[in-house]
């Protein structure tokens, strides 16, 4: 009998302790939330807690693009969220009660596009007009012997092309080939993130 009552009163601190945790948690505050993004996975988005100046807080989202910030003081806060390649978003003025869980959705963070290269061109006739829905092929030059097909995109109404790539450095070829025309091909050095501008010919075979 004597062994069995410091398991009884381990037992009853035990209890005790999850009323008083749950009493704190009554004190503090919580919030949630889920980022989706306009190209690539919603994970690692960086979501950082603010207030003033100060960071208070940090997590990050996970695959399906889910957080959460749990045991926060009530106060007034500010939440950013980022990731390299996005724009950054911010939500200002989130007052947090006690006991509150605050919810956020449709948090939607675009491509930041002063951190992507943008190779854009045209497909001109040798007359100078522009030719719509003709296939224009993009490859990464690897070495002299080598080369890596990525991606292709069908002109516009008005000839236009455009290729959103990492800002890392390359050589890229752009290849215009259809029915009854001869190939035009024009080669990108990609520097950095910038806009790449290139003009293919669309010459028909004799």
């Amino acid at each position: 009998m004597t062994v069995m009552k410091p398991i009884f009163w381990s037992i009853l601190l035990l209890i005790a302790s999850s009323f008083v945790c749950a009493a704190q948690d009554k004190s503090t505050a919580a919030i949630k939330g889920k980022v989706s993004v306009e190209r690539g996975s919603p994970s690692g988005v960086g979501v950082l807690l603010l207030q003033g100046e100060q960071e208070v807080a940090h997590t990050a989202t996970d695959k399906r693009g889910d957080f959460t910030l749990s045991r926060i003081a009530p106060g007034n806060y500010r939440v950013k969220f980022r990731k390299p390649g996005l724009a950054i978003g911010t939500i200002d003025d989130v007052l947090l009660k006690p006991g509150q869980t605050r919810t956020f959705k449709d948090l939607m963070l675009k491509i930041d596009e002063g951190s992507i290269t943008f190779i854009r061109g045209s497909v001109f006739s040798e007359d100078g007009h522009s030719v719509p829905g003709v296939r224009v092929d993009l490859t990464r030059i690897v070495n002299e012997n080598s080369v890596q097909k990525m991606d292709y995109r069908i002109t516009g109404d008005t000839g236009e092309f455009v290729f959103r790539l990492p800002p890392d450095t390359g050589k890229y070829r752009l290849i215009l080939k259809a029915d009854g025309v001869e190939p035009s091909s024009k080669d990108v050095e990609v520097e950095m993130a910038a806009v790449y501008r290139v003009a293919l010919t669309y010459k028909k075979k004799p």
